[in-house]
């Protein structure tokens, strides 16, 4: 229990220091936020109406430390602003929009990748330089090595524009209306998933595998899993129940990392197909300087990390009896 609260409290610091970073950064720039927003209504817009903007948009010239104090109330009751890129909607409901899409790829992607590399790390160190070992991890790192942007953009132009096997873009046929018991929109939404997903799985299985396979022959070299062999137990017990158990440990640690970062990491697979998620969105507050969207956007990026390494800690508990006694 000491080790959790230790890690909880931890975890509500940078929670803090990430809220007060994404409140002070934008002011610490040249003028302030305000002006830059509204430069491009400048000469089409009267004083009045940019002051009612200005309030429209929570920006005041009150002393910092009030807009910090008020910047923390609306973040505790979720209250990012209004989104100028999309005016006249709440950032939240912005972020909700896009959110769902971006999980489905992402956790969808991420999932997939580490439980296929994980599983081919095991085989390949047990079975060290057999068929599995000397062809699959060259190839999947081979695979890995190029861009997500040039895979994905490859993928589209043959197995979606030559070949037509998948569509291009979108996350499901634009002739459909949203209706998750409608067993031809789950289709189209399962149809549209599998080429991004599958290009993110391409590119990330080889360092799954990898570090898999050379945390295991590590493992595989302890004295306990001699012991275990000289005593006779089933090679699966062996591998799952003593090796793998313990080789897993690094891997879960990137596993959370790669978890925090799904709301961010699929940005350029995204833009290549047109997938509604919060990747595209943020490129689209950058280029319209929709700054609320863009604190909303990093905050949900920040806290995902947060909390999916509180999540990854809460496994070593699980899996690693020396943490908790520490």
């Amino acid at each position: 229990m000491g080790y959790l609260a230790r890690r909880l409290g931890f975890y509500l610091l940078a929670a803090w220091a990430s809220i007060t970073l994404n409140f002070f950064l934008p002011r610490m720039m040249p003028g302030d936020p305000a002006s830059t927003i509204f430069a491009r209504f400048r000469g089409q817009a009267r004083p009045e109406q940019i002051e009612a903007m200005r309030k429209a948009y929570g920006l005041s010239d009150a002393p910092l430390i009030e807009q910090y104090w008020i910047y923390l109330t609306h973040i505790v009751r979720g209250e990012f602003g209004l989104s100028i890129s999309s005016f006249p909607a709440s950032v939240t409901e912005v972020i909700g929009k896009g959110f769902f899409w971006t999980m489905l790829l992402g956790l969808t992607a991420t999932i997939i990748a580490f439980v296929l590399g994980c599983l081919l790390g095991i085989i390949s160190a047990w079975r060290r330089s057999g068929a599995v070992d000397s062809v699959i991890p060259p190839l999947l790192i081979f695979v890995g090595s190029f861009p997500y942007f040039w895979l994905a953009t490859v993928a589209v132009y043959f197995l979606g524009f030559r070949w037509d096997v998948f569509p291009m873009n979108h996350a499901y046929s634009d002739d459909l209306h949203k209706n998750w018991i409608d067993p031809h929109y789950l289709g189209s939404v399962g149809t549209h998933l599998l080429l991004p997903a599958g290009t993110v799985v391409l590119v990330s299985i080889g360092g799954w595998l990898l570090g898999m396979r050379n945390t295991m022959i590590s493992v595989l070299a302890e004295d306990y899993i001699t012991m275990a062999q000289a005593k006779g137990l089933r090679q699966r017990r062996i591998i799952f129940s003593y090796a793998a158990r313990n080789a897993l440990l690094p891997n879960i640690t990137a596993f959370g990392m790669a978890l925090g970062f799904v709301l961010s990491g699929a940005l350029v697979t995204e833009i290549v197909f047109a997938y509604p998620g919060l990747g595209y969105q943020l490129l689209v507050a950058v280029r319209n300087l929709d700054y609320p969207l863009m604190q909303g956007i990093f905050l949900m990026i920040t806290f995902a990390v947060l909390a999916a390494n509180l999540i990854v800690d809460l496994l070593y508990v699980r899996l690693d009896p020396r943490v908790r006694g520490s």
